[in-house]
């Protein structure tokens, strides 16, 4: 079972179809409306945290999830929750240069996680005001996509299965989302994150 964590964003849904187009059981769930210990006792497979407004500081108990289920279940960002992926390990999310609303960017990734078997240059379509800061990334966090403006569009935890990504896999002229999406959630894919156990 996906978790997934709605940051009350209506491309939300659009993911859900994703999801539920791979054949994967979920629940949703709002960022103020659910506990840690409810996390815990779902006991899910994977967490999906969706896009939404505002920064990762509002986006209700989040960086909490991250904080503290990062080493056992897969965490996948999308949008503001790449962001609060960055920030929950201690990087900076700052105001990007040009706000980008339905912008439609060239990036190049590393064929990896999220990415794997897929084109290393694509399309991608943006809606953010934020970026994570590349100077302020810590050393457990690596860059897996850029923009063509050099902004990040993708990381990844270096130990346990966590990803981010900036743009909008669900978005129409995003190539390659739903591939995006069975990557990280299908059944086959996972690897779970077996190195530690809940402690809450």
């Amino acid at each position: 079972m996906i978790l997934v964590i709605d940051n009350y964003d209506s491309f939300t849904y659009n993911l859900v179809q994703y999801i539920q187009q791979i054949g994967e059981e979920l629940v949703i769930v709002r960022n103020d409306q659910v506990t840690l210990d409810e996390i815990k006792r779902l006991n899910p497979d994977s967490i999906l945290i969706s896009p939404g407004p505002g920064n990762p500081q509002s986006a209700g108990i989040c960086l909490d999830i991250v904080t503290r289920f990062h080493q056992v279940i897969p965490i996948l960002g999308v949008c503001l929750g790449h962001q609060i992926i960055a920030e929950a390990f201690g990087a900076i999310v700052k105001k990007a240069n040009q706000p980008m609303h339905g912008k439609v960017s060239q990036i190049e990734h590393d064929q990896q996680g999220v990415f794997a078997n897929i084109p290393r240059r694509l399309q991608v379509t943006r809606y953010h005001s934020l970026v994570v800061d590349k100077n302020s990334l810590p050393s457990c966090l690596e860059i897996t996509a850029q923009s063509e403006d050099g902004e990040i569009m993708g990381i990844r935890h270096k130990q346990y299965r966590v990803e981010g990504v900036q743009f909008h896999p669900e978005a129409i002229l995003t190539e390659q989302g739903l591939q995006m999406v069975q990557n990280f959630f299908k059944k086959e894919n996972k690897h779970e994150n077996k190195t530690a156990t809940f402690n809450i």
